[in-house]
C-alpha cells in the first residue's frame, strides 16, 4: 500500500510542475511580446506617414495635370497669360465706365440747357395770347379813328406794350416766325385754307392768320397760314439754296 501511494505522489508531481508551467508560459509570453507590439506600431505610424506623402504628391500631381501643366514654367507662364488678360479685361470695363460717364455727362449738360430754355414755353406761350389781343385791338381800329389825337396816344401806348413784350420774349429765346412767301413746313406751320392760284407756286404760304413762335430750336406755337395752290413747283430761292449746299 505504501509503494503505490509513493508511485502516484510521483506521477502526480510532474502533472502539477506541468500544470504551473502552463500557467506560466502565457505571462513570459506577453512580456516577451511588448517590444513587438511598439514596433508595429512605429511601423503602422511610418507607413500612415508614407501613404500621407504619397497622397499629398498623388494631389498635387493631380492638381498640376488637372491644371493641363507638368512644368512649373508652363504653369508661371499660363498665370501671366491669364493676368494679362484680366488687366485687359479690367482696362476695357475702366474706359467703357468713362465713356458712359462722359457720356452722361454730356446729356445732363444737354437736359441742363434745355431746362433753362424751354423753362418759360408755359409762361411764354400765355404771354403771346396777351399779345395777341393787344394785336387784334390794334387791327380793329379803322383809319378815321387813328387819326383822332386820343386814338393816337392810345395806340402808341398799346404799340409800346406790345413791343416791350415781345423784346422781352426774344431776350428769353422766343422769336417770332415770318413765313410769307416761304414754302409751307409742316413742322412750323400750320394750314388753315388753300387759295387756288396758277400764278404763284404750289404750296407757297400767301397769307399769314396768326404768328407763329419758336423758341430754342422748339416751335411754340405754329404759325397758321393760307397756301397758294394749283401752281408750278415751288423753287427755294437761290440763296437759301446756296446757303443749303455751302451746308452740306
Amino acid at each position: 500500500m505504501t509503494e503505490n501511494t509513493e508511485h502516484h505522489d510521483d506521477e502526480a508531481a510532474p502533472q502539477t510542475a506541468n500544470n504551473s508551467t502552463q500557467n506560466e508560459a502565457p505571462q513570459q509570453k506577453v512580456r516577451d511580446g511588448e517590444p513587438v507590439v511598439e514596433q508595429l506600431n512605429a511601423a503602422e505610424r511610418y507607413a500612415d506617414a508614407l501613404l500621407a506623402d504619397d497622397d499629398q504628391e498623388i494631389d498635387d500631381q493631380e492638381a498640376d495635370e488637372a491644371e493641363g501643366f507638368s512644368d512649373p514654367l508652363e504653369a508661371l507662364a499660363a498665370d501671366c497669360h491669364r493676368l494679362e488678360t484680366e488687366n485687359a479685361q479690367l482696362k476695357d470695363r475702366i474706359l467703357r465706365s468713362a465713356a458712359e460717364m462722359e457720356n452722361l455727362r454730356r446729356r445732363t449738360t444737354k437736359d441742363v440747357a434745355d431746362a433753362r430754355a424751354f423753362s418759360i414755353a408755359g409762361f411764354a406761350r400765355d404771354m403771346l395770347a396777351v399779345s395777341d389781343n393787344l394785336r387784334r385791338t390794334i387791327e380793329t381800329l379803322g383809319e378815321d379813328d387813328k387819326e383822332l389825337e386820343s386814338v393816337k396816344i392810345f395806340l402808341e401806348g398799346i404799340e409800346m406794350t406790345e413791343r416791350e413784350m415781345l423784346n422781352g420774349l426774344e431776350k428769353n429765346g422766343v422769336k417770332k416766325i415770318v413765313p410769307l412767301d416761304e414754302k409751307f413746313d409742316p413742322n412750323f406751320h400750320q394750314a388753315m385754307f388753300e387759295l387756288p392760284n396758277p400764278d404763284i407756286p404750289n404750296n407757297t404760304i400767301v397769307q399769314v392768320v396768326q404768328d407763329g413762335y419758336v423758341i430754342g430750336n422748339r416751335v411754340l406755337r405754329p404759325a397758321m397760314v393760307g397756301v397758294a395752290k394749283g401752281g408750278p413747283k415751288f423753287v427755294a430761292p437761290k440763296d437759301n439754296a446756296e446757303a443749303d449746299n455751302s451746308e452740306t
